[in-house]
C-alpha cells in the first residue's frame, strides 16, 4: 500500500507540474520560473542560537549581499579556491576560461593528484568545447541549463607512477603508441578528437556533465570589491553513472581569476598553472578532529535533487552526541522556508580513513527526530497518512514541530528510527583561518550510507565553526506565527507542487541527515 500510494503521488505530482509549465505563458527564452516571494515581515526568523550562530544564517539571508543574473556572464577564467575532492575519490584543482560569444567556446585545465592535498600532480587534461546556454532550469531554481560539445580532449603525463597507472587503463591504440612503445612523461597525448572520431575518454571515466547547470554569483562586500563564484553542475557519486548523470546540486564554486575572494593564494597558483607546469598546492597542516561546539553553514547550500538548505551541528565529544537541524527552503537563496527537521543522537570515530588522508571514518546514529512544515502542500500530504506511521495522524500544523520518534520515523519521508550512518569527516581552516568541517557527500540517488560500503569518499561543502561552546542546544522557533504564515493559493500552484517535488525526488523516502 505504501508504494502503492509513493507512485499514486509522485503521478499526481508530475502531472500538475507538467500542467503548470505547459501553461506558462511568454516565448523568451529566458522567462525565469518564478514563485511568489513571502514578503520579509513574513520571514522574521527568531533564532535562539548562539549570538555567532545567529549571525551567521541572517548574513546568509541578507539579499544586497549576494546577486544572480540569469542568463548567467561566462565570459573570463575561472580557478578552484583549494583543493577539491571528489568521489573515488579523486583529487584535482580546476582552471576554466569561457570565451566571448558568438563563439561560446572554452578551454578547461584538470589537474589531477595522488594525494588529498594537491601536493603531487598525476596528470592534467586540457579540454576544448563549446557552450550553449539553454534556458532557466525548472528543475533547479536559480540555475541555467546548457548544452556542452566537445572538440578535442588531450592529456599530459607528470610522473612514471602515473604512467604506470595509466597505462593499465588506457589501451595502446588510444594513444598512438606502436607495438612496445611506452608512455613519456610531459608528451600530449590526444584522448579525443571529434572530428576524428576518436574517443578514449571512458577508461578514464570522464565526463563534463557538470557543465549542463550553471549558476553565476556575485558577492557584495562593504569593504571590499565584489567576488564572483562559478557554479557548476554536481559530480554522481557512482564511478559507473558520472558520464551520463545530468546533474541538479552544484561542485563546490570555481572563483574568477580577476574578482575572487580575498586572501586565495591558491587562485594564483591555480591561475598561472598550465597542462606542462600543473599548479603544485602547499601542504597543509593536519588538524586532529575536534567536534566540540557549533558548526554551521557558510551559505545557502544546493544538494542534487532540488535540495536548498542551511545546517546547524551541535557536539558534545565527552558525551559523544550530536545534533542537527537542517532548514529547507524552496529557493536558492534560503529565504522561502518549506520544512525543518530536528536530529539527534549519538556517535563513535572509527579511526583514520584509508582513502582520504587526514579523514576520519566516523558512525553515527540517529535516536529522536522532529518535523516542523511550512509549506501547505507538504502539510496536507502529512495529515493524509492514514497508518500512524509519521506522528500524529491529522496533527500536523503549520511551524508546529512534530515528534516523530514515537512512530519509529515517518514513512511518508522515508525516516526510520534508530538509523546508523556511516561518515567520513575532514578539519581544515579558511583562508583566514577559521575553523572548517567537512563532511561526507551524500549518494546522488538519495539513498542512506547505511553500511561501511557506502561511506564517502568526498565531502559536501564545508561549515564554519560559530561556537566552540559545548552543550548549547539550538531552540529553533517557528519562521512565523500561524496567521503570519506562507500563504498557498491557487495561483501559487507550481510552487507548491515544485516544493513536493523536490521532497520526493531529493530525500528517494531516505532520511537526509549530514
Amino acid at each position: 500500500m505504501a508504494e502503492e500510494r509513493l507512485i499514486h503521488l509522485l503521478n499526481t505530482t508530475w502531472i500538475v507540474f507538467l500542467m503548470q509549465v505547459l501553461c506558462v505563458r511568454g516565448s523568451k527564452l529566458w522567462e525565469v520560473p518564478t514563485a511568489p516571494l513571502v514578503p520579509h515581515a513574513n520571514l522574521s526568523t527568531r533564532l535562539f542560537w548562539e549570538p555567532q550562530c545567529q549571525t551567521q544564517l541572517r548574513h546568509l539571508q541578507n539579499e544586497a549581499r549576494i546577486t544572480a543574473t540569469i542568463p548567467p556572464k561566462l565570459e573570463g577564467h575561472w580557478v578552484s579556491s583549494r583543493c577539491e575532492v571528489r568521489p573515488g575519490p579523486e583529487f584535482l584543482t580546476r582552471s576554466y576560461t569561457f570565451y566571448q560569444s558568438p563563439t561560446r567556446l572554452f578551454r578547461a585545465l584538470q589537474h589531477y593528484y595522488s594525494d588529498s592535498e594537491c601536493h603531487i600532480p598525476t596528470y592534467s587534461l586540457v579540454i576544448r568545447g563549446k557552450l550553449r546556454l539553454r534556458q532557466a532550469s525548472w528543475i533547479t531554481r536559480g540555475a541555467t541549463e546548457a548544452e556542452h560539445h566537445l572538440h578535442k580532449v588531450g592529456m599530459v603525463i607528470h610522473s612514471q607512477k602515473a604512467i604506470h597507472h595509466l597505462s593499465t587503463r588506457l589501451p595502446s591504440s588510444c594513444l598512438g603508441l606502436k607495438s612496445g612503445g611506452h608512455l613519456v612523461p610531459h608528451r600530449f597525448y590526444e584522448l579525443f578528437n571529434a572530428k576524428a572520431e576518436k574517443d578514449c575518454l571512458g577508461a578514464l571515466g570522464f565526463s563534463m556533465m557538470e557543465l549542463e547547470l550553471l549558476r553565476v554569483e556575485t558577492h557584495h562586500h562593504l569593504h571590499s570589491r565584489p567576488a564572483q563564484e562559478l557554479f557548476l553542475g554536481d559530480v554522481h557519486t557512482d564511478w559507473n553513472e558520472r558520464v551520463h548523470h545530468r546533474p541538479t546540486g552544484y561542485q563546490e564554486p570555481l572563483q574568477n581569476a580577476m574578482h575572487h575572494i580575498h586572501p586565495c593564494p591558491v587562485c594564483a597558483l591555480v591561475y598561472r598553472a598550465s597542462e606542462q607546469h600543473p599548479p603544485i598546492l602547499p601542504p597543509s597542516p593536519s588538524i586532529p578532529l575536534h567536534l566540540n561546539g557549533n558548526w554551521v553553514s557558510q551559505h545557502c547550500e544546493s544538494h542534487p535533487a532540488v535540495l536548498f538548505l542551511t545546517r546547524l551541528f551541535v557536539f558534545n565529544e565527552e558525551q559523544r552526541t550530536w545534533e542537527g537541524t537542517y532548514q529547507h527552503y524552496s529557493d536558492p537563496m534560503c529565504r522561502q522556508p518549506s520544512f525543518t527537521l530536528l536530529a539527534s543522537g549519538h556517535y563513535v570515530k572509527v579511526g583514520q580513513s584509508a582513502k582520504v588522508h587526514g579523514a576520519t571514518a566516523l558512525v553515527f546514529k540517529v535516536t529522536r527526530a522532529k518535523v516542523i512544515v511550512y509549506d501547505q502542500a507538504l502539510l496536507q500530504e502529512f495529515n493524509s497518512t492514514q497508518n500512524g506511521r509519521c506522528g500524529q495522524p491529522g496533527g500536523w500544523e503549520t511551524g508546529v514541530a512534530q515528534d516523530i520518534t514515537w512512530t519509529n520515523g515517518c514513512d511518508a519521508l522515508g525516516i526510520r528510527l534508530p538509523h546508523k550512518e556511516y561518515e567520513l569527516f575532514k578539519m581544515g581552516v579558511d583562508n583566514k583561518g577559521h575553523p572548517l568541517l567537512f563532511n561526507g557527500k551524500r549518494p546522488t540517488d538519495g539513498s542512506s550510507p547505511d553500511r561501511p560500503a557506502k561511506r564517502p569518499t568526498s565531502f559536501q561543502t564545508p561549515m564554519v565553526q560559530c561556537s566552540t561552546r559545548v552543550g548549547v542546544e539550538p531552540r529553533y522557533n517557528s519562521f512565523s506565527d500561524h496567521s503570519m504564515g506562507p500563504k498557498i493559493s491557487s495561483a501559487n500552484a507550481l510552487h507548491s507542487s515544485l516544493i513536493l517535488l523536490s521532497v520526493l525526488n531529493a530525500w528517494c523516502w531516505n532520511i537526509y541527515l549530514f
